[in-house]
């Protein structure tokens, strides 16, 4: 038999676990940086979501650019030893990886101003003393 190669990720709750949460992140916006990704929005999601730490969106200008830069940063994340699963490359319109702790959206200008994720993370936040909010909830 031989042993299975699975890597024990440590709770990002501990401080090793947000050391690599952390590293995991610099290294997807320094990746999204070097291929010329457009409009870079970092969304923390720490204490707000237990799916991941950071949420990252970003655009490139075709869906050429967009499936390149998706490729590439899964292989970046896989030769730093952790794991992206990809959705979306075969189209690459919106392309989501899931890095565990990281997961990035890379979306073509028309597709990002449709779905718009930005103010659905953001609603909490900001809106919460709008007119519109208080309406809302009465």
């Amino acid at each position: 038999m031989t042993k299975s190669k699975s890597k024990v990720l440590k709770s990002a709750t501990s401080k090793e676990g947000k050391a690599e949460s952390d590293a995991l992140y610099a290294l997807v916006m320094k990746s999204l940086d070097d291929d010329q990704a457009q409009d870079i929005v970092s969304i923390p999601l720490e204490g707000k979501s237990n799916i991941a730490d950071h949420m990252i969106i970003a655009e490139g200008r075709s869906t050429r650019q967009v499936a390149s830069m998706a490729q590439k940063l899964a292989e970046r994340i896989k030769q730093a030893g952790g794991e992206a699963r990809i959705e979306g490359l075969v189209n690459a319109d919106w392309v989501l990886i899931d890095a565990g702790d990281v997961i990035v959206h890379i979306f073509r200008p028309e597709v990002r101003s449709f779905y718009n994720l930005e103010r659905m993370w953001a609603v909490g936040e900001e809106d919460a003393d709008t007119p519109e909010a208080e309406t809302a909830e009465a």
